[in-house]
């Protein structure tokens, strides 16, 4: 299938329709995992011209809204955006640069994803952020 066709037809799926800034939007944000709107609105116009700030903020609302894209916002960081929707993965920062990157669900024993009390509330996610320092910021450790 081509990209444009998968991506129509994703957009589709999620009950929305077809339109040239919400494939741009979409190809943006899977070809830029934890893309800021800033990111994003450079990739739009870079693909399809001229388009509005307001235009891309609306189409990234509608997307999450739609389950197509994920939005993101560790402490002191602008949002950002994902197309890995679903899996309930989470993610890790760099406390000195702001990388992100995903981390697969925790596996084995993990008693902080299940609440000690959930007061009523039907739990279906856990959202998870490890800090701490990528291999470009860090140090070198001593051989």
């Amino acid at each position: 299938m081509h990209p444009d066709a998968d991506l129509s037809h994703r957009v589709r799926e999620a009950g929305l329709r077809v339109t040239r800034p919400r494939l741009a939007v979409l190809s943006a944000v899977q070809q830029r995992p934890h893309a800021d709107t800033a990111t994003v609105l450079a990739a739009v116009r870079a693909e399809i011209g001229d388009v509005s700030h307001q235009a891309v903020y609306d189409v990234l609302d509608a997307m999450t809204a739609a389950g197509l894209l994920r939005r993101i916002q560790p402490r002191g960081s602008v949002a950002r955006y994902e197309a890995r929707t679903g899996d309930n993965h989470h993610h890790v920062v760099c406390r000195s640069c702001g990388a992100v990157a995903d981390v697969d669900c925790a596996v084995g024993h993990a008693p902080c994803l299940t609440a000690s009390s959930d007061h009523g509330f039907v739990v279906d996610e856990a959202e998870v952020i490890y800090w701490g320092t990528c291999s470009t910021c860090s140090p070198a450790h001593p051989a």
